[in-house]
């Protein structure tokens, strides 16, 4: 039986010992769970298991209760149990692959905050790195279901285990820091790593940043061929997709890395030439613009101390260029424009066309250095392939690989068949395009000819009510009478009416003003945004300095001008479009001069 070796049966002892106590109830469950865990075949261990997962969720958290309870399940060896059961394939186990994610967050949630008191050693030492490494090894089981799966169902499901999955192993590194080491000089880690596929690259990132977040000293004792295929990975999946989440991350991992692993910037340096330029030119304006340039400033400087002296070096440059820029004006100025247009245009076409070809060979360069290593790390790990293929017996090798050319077929005839799509989608957009003109064209009319209608309907002559006869009257008079006998009105007191009166009085002037103080907010808003917009408009149609005149600049000055600027630009507004061409003013009889576009007009009106 489990736990015979570590802790004596605790329903031996029961003389004198209160039977009240939430902890000793909580022990027998333990003790019964281990019993039937340990007298169970191995397929229904896993199902078993999962009732850890209520008897965890009991106490509160950070407890001396909780605390007390994870040691017990580790004495009876249940957490062990949860830890081996994490190899077996589920496939045919009740529950199938969401019954594996629960057994994940039962380990991570069991071995977080635990400290054992007795065999300590082992649960450090041998324990701990089985979880990280069987967690591992089911999140990349359900990686491959997720790459195999055809249905978008069944892959929803394997991508939302495989985040789970990820959550938990995040969760147990979280609360063993000592685990981070073992985790990245895993081969598990970096397989997981070497994907094409967009939704689990950009959670295994995010993984990563997670990691290195919570223990950045873990790449001194790293070794540097495992940091190089790390690097090699984000590089290559910040040139391979355009994803924004992915890109985002794996800027951050690399900034994290450089500056909590100063050799790893000599390495990017050294190795990846063509790297800042690269970065700048398809990542700039992507929302991470900050992370972004901390990392091109410290690939440009070398180092984290040239940082600071890049930046006094710019502000030199800077003042040099002005100043020499200022001297060469001051020179030439008596030179032909002619010449002096031609000899700059000329060497700023030269320049240009040597930094263009300077780049094109940096980025031959990467490209072909990130696709060996690539090649070379995809060799090394259909190597292992090969080598786990050996283990196979050759009754089941025929099967096996007619399922691998089965799906690679599958995968040609996917690709081929959204190349054919997207060029017949090509071929149709002028079509589409004539389409969609015609249907706003159609729009347009019916909005008019709806409007028209409208008009003419409501011009109508007034038609009063009719009249009731005498016998209407009786038979509206007896439903009435019916109506009152059915639904009698409860009798109440003068004073309860006055009461309620009050208090109806009481809630109108709340509410009369609350009213009041909404509308002077939203009028102080309306009033506010209206400013904001006519300064927009007035800064942006301002000229520029060298043009400013004292006009220009006492539009700005005072409140009341841009007020009437705003006023006669609105009244030039509506002018140019009553007097524009028809077509433009279809449908819009009736349309708010602020909602006129002024690129609908193409001619100007001077007053």
């Amino acid at each position: 039986m489990a736990g015979a070796g570590r802790r004596s049966d605790p329903g031996l002892d029961t003389g004198g010992a209160a039977t009240d106590s939430l902890d000793e109830g909580v022990n027998s469950q333990i003790f019964n769970l281990a019993a039937e865990v340990a007298e169970s075949s191995n397929d229904k261990i896993p199902t078993l298991l999962l009732k850890l997962k209520e008897i965890l969720n009991g106490p509160p958290l950070g407890s001396k209760e909780l605390q007390k309870l994870k040691e017990d399940i580790y004495y009876y060896d249940l957490i062990q149990y949860c830890v081996l059961v994490l190899r077996q394939d589920y496939n045919n186990i009740p529950g199938s692959w969401s019954t594996a994610v629960e057994l994940a967050e039962i380990v991570s949630t069991a071995c977080v905050d635990l400290d054992p008191k007795e065999d300590a050693e082992e649960f450090y030492d041998k324990v701990l790195p089985s979880a990280a490494d069987n967690l591992m090894l089911l999140a990349r089981r359900l990686q491959a279901r997720f790459l195999k799966a055809v249905e978008d169902n069944s892959k929803q499901d394997f991508l939302y285990y495989f985040h789970n999955v990820t959550n938990s192993l995040s969760w147990l590194l979280g609360g063993h820091i000592q685990l981070i080491q073992h985790v990245f000089q895993s081969d598990h880690l970096l397989q997981l790593l070497l994907t094409d596929d967009i939704e689990t690259g950009a959670i295994m990132v995010s993984v990563l940043l997670g990691i290195l977040q919570v223990n950045r000293t873990v790449l001194f004792s790293v070794e540097e061929k495992n940091i190089r295929i790390i690097l090699d990975e984000l590089i290559y999946k910040l040139f391979a997709t355009s994803n924004p989440v992915i890109g985002s991350t794996s800027i951050k991992v690399m900034l994290l890395i450089v500056e909590s692993h100063p050799p790893t910037l000599k390495i990017l340096c050294t190795s990846y030439k063509g790297l800042r330029s690269l970065l700048s030119k398809q990542w700039t304006g992507r929302g991470f613009d900050k992370e972004l340039s901390q990392l091109l400033d410290l690939l440009y400087a070398g180092s984290t101390q040239g940082v600071s002296q890049q930046k006094f070096y710019r502000a030199a440059c800077l003042i040099q260029a002005a100043w020499r820029a200022y001297q060469t004006r001051k020179r030439v100025k008596n030179l032909p424009k002619v010449v002096t247009t031609l000899q700059r245009s000329f060497r700023a076409k030269r320049e240009k066309e040597m930094q263009r070809l300077e780049k094109m060979r940096e980025e031959e360069e990467l490209k072909r250095q990130l696709q060996l290593r690539r090649h070379r790390a995809l060799r090394e790990f259909r190597q292992r392939q090969l080598s786990l293929l050996e283990i196979v017996p050759a009754s089941e090798m025929d099967k096996y690989l007619q399922e691998e050319r089965a799906q690679s077929a599958l995968l040609i005839q996917k690709v081929w068949f959204g190349h054919r799509q997207r060029k017949a989608f090509n071929k149709q957009k002028q079509a589409l395009k004539e389409f969609r003109a015609a249907v706003t064209i159609q729009r347009a009319v019916l909005k008019f000819l709806n409007k028209r209608r409208n008009l003419r309907s409501c011009i109508t002559p007034w038609q009063g009510p009719k009249g009731l006869t005498d016998t209407q009257r009786l038979e509206l008079r007896a439903k009435v009478d019916a109506h009152v006998k059915l639904h009698p009105v409860s009798q109440e007191s003068k004073e309860r009416t006055n009461e309620r009166h009050s208090h109806a009085q009481e809630m109108l002037g709340q509410y009369l003003m609350r009213r009041n103080l909404e509308r002077k907010s939203e009028q102080r808003q309306e009033a506010l945004l209206a400013q904001i917009n006519t300064d927009i408009e007035l800064l942006m149609n301002a000229p520029g300095l060298k043009a400013a005149t004292k006009e220009d600049t006492a539009v700005f000055s005072s409140r009341s001008v841009p007020v009437a600027a705003r006023a006669r630009q609105s009244h030039n507004t509506m002018l140019q479009f009553t007097r524009g061409p028809w077509w433009k003013k279809l449908g819009d009889e009736f349309q708010d001069p602020e909602m006129i576009y002024t690129q609908d007009l193409d001619f100007d009106l001077v007053l």
